[in-house]
């Protein structure tokens, strides 16, 4: 077997063998094949796509290229969940707790931001004295005994996810979707959770542009995870707004905070109520969604997911004080308001170009390795169907940098207005799942 051959023979839109995929795993892994021959691969399996079996496949060799997590010693139902990010995307802060204060336990590994979308360990991170590396025993005991933890991926869990996703990133082959499927469920799957659940997001600012795109994508990873075994469900949910209205990593944390005392905004709360109830769903703990949801909100209510969180924060290392005030955290040292110069109902926002800007104030990063703001980001002060006058405030800038005014008329620039009021969709807008018998999609789409 050679991968001369393998190459070929996709090339031509044949279909690769298990053995093939394995081979071509193991050199990734072991260093014995170059990366001009593993790009070139995954340009052909981006131009002529793959089969499930060999979406399957991939997924397993991935997935077995490493150290797999085993989660037996945590008592009750684990439960994981991804989303494929966006802007404003905070929802691990405040929808583990919530599910966590319920009985499932949350043992979740997440990533750092880069482009325009945030990081879930970014966000903790700026939380002082927060950890988001702890060994296999701290892990499995902070899962036992406060519920949830969420830490960093380990080095050796899914070797080859890393090495291909560094190629994909600079050889134009990120937009395959069985690259996408195997990269997120092969770390998913050796994450060891029972459940699964899947944000997947589409618009401005998500990386799958259309709803056809998200829907594709996330029927691909459903079908991955319940083929390996696991309870896998999806969700759709528009990212063409912000999620909530804080972007950058103190003001995520602290909108997260607001949301756990119950006083989040709307179209956030509703997502981590939905995507909860899911959950619950899927472990078991309950049968009726509407009971989920009501459960759900009652944390809120008597902040019990609160006092997860802060139980959780505290066993990390975070300094909670900053949690009960979280006036505590630092201000960016310059802010500029930006004031609309029309009038009307906001009909549209690039909300990419939103994500964008917030790592140009130093949000986020551009490439790995580039430093944080923890204090830099947007709030915005009116979404999508929201009455505007002229001279209200849009949103508002914060850096360290000066020099933020110059952004202005960019910033006015991302919204559109229309004369009369328009109807915003619900933030999650459908729910996929293969139905147990017949083995097909059943599509739950929110009224």
């Amino acid at each position: 077997m050679d991968i001369l051959s393998i190459i070929e023979k996709k090339a031509t839109g044949q279909e690769l063998t298990k053995d093939e995929i394995n081979f071509f795993i193991q050199g990734v892994c072991d260093g014995s094949l170059p990366d001009y021959q593993i790009s070139s691969l995954l340009m052909a399996i981006r131009l002529k796509g793959m089969s499930k079996a060999e979406t399957f496949a991939l997924t397993e060799a991935m997935l077995n290229s490493g150290d797999k997590l085993d989660l037996s010693s945590i008592k009750g139902v684990k439960c994981d969940k991804h989303s494929t990010g966006g802007v404003g995307d905070k929802t691990s802060l405040v929808l583990c707790p919530m599910v966590a204060s319920l009985g499932i336990k949350v043992a979740k590994m997440s990533g750092r931001g880069l482009g325009f979308t945030g990081g879930t360990l970014d966000k903790l991170e700026s939380i002082p004295g927060m950890r988001t590396e702890l060994s296999d025993k701290e892990f499995l005991d902070a899962v036992n005994n406060v519920g949830m933890a969420i830490v960093s991926q380990s080095k050796n869990l899914d070797p080859a996810d890393k090495k291909l996703y560094a190629l994909r990133d600079v050889t134009g082959t990120v937009d395959s979707m069985p690259l996408i499927a195997s990269s997120i469920m092969s770390k998913k799957l050796a994450a060891g959770c029972d459940c699964i659940l899947l944000d997947v997001k589409y618009g401005s600012g998500a990386f799958m542009e259309t709803k056809e795109k998200a829907e594709t994508l996330a029927k691909l990873m459903v079908e991955i995870g319940t083929h390996f075994g696991k309870n896998t469900q999806a969700e759709i949910s528009s990212m063409n707004q912000p999620l909530g209205k804080a972007i950058g990593n103190i003001l995520e944390v602290e909108e997260a905070i607001a949301t756990l005392h119950g006083n989040g905004p709307k179209d956030f709360t509703n997502l981590c109520l939905s995507s909860g109830a899911t959950m619950l769903l899927q472990s078991g703990i309950f049968h009726n969604r509407a009971e989920a949801i009501h459960a759900l909100e009652k944390t809120l209510e008597d902040e019990r997911a609160y006092k997860v969180f802060r139980a959780f924060v505290h066993n990390q290392g975070g300094d909670i004080t900053y949690i009960d005030d979280s006036k505590k955290f630092p201000v960016a040292r310059y802010s500029v308001p930006v004031r609309s110069v029309k009038e009307g109902y906001i009909s549209e926002i690039d909300t990419r170009q939103l994500g964008l800007t917030s790592v140009r104030l130093g949000a986020g990063r551009e490439k790995l390795g580039d430093a944080i703001d923890p204090a830099a980001g947007i709030v915005l002060s009116k979404k999508l169907g929201e009455k505007v006058s002229k001279g209200d405030v849009l949103l508002t800038l914060y850096s360290e940098r000066p020099g933020m005014q110059s952004l202005v008329s960019q910033m006015l620039n991302l919204f559109e207005f229309s004369d009369s009021p328009i109807v915003v969709p619900s933030t999650v807008e459908e729910r996929i799942r293969l139905d147990d018998v017949t083995k097909s999609f059943v599509i739950e789409k929110e009224a």
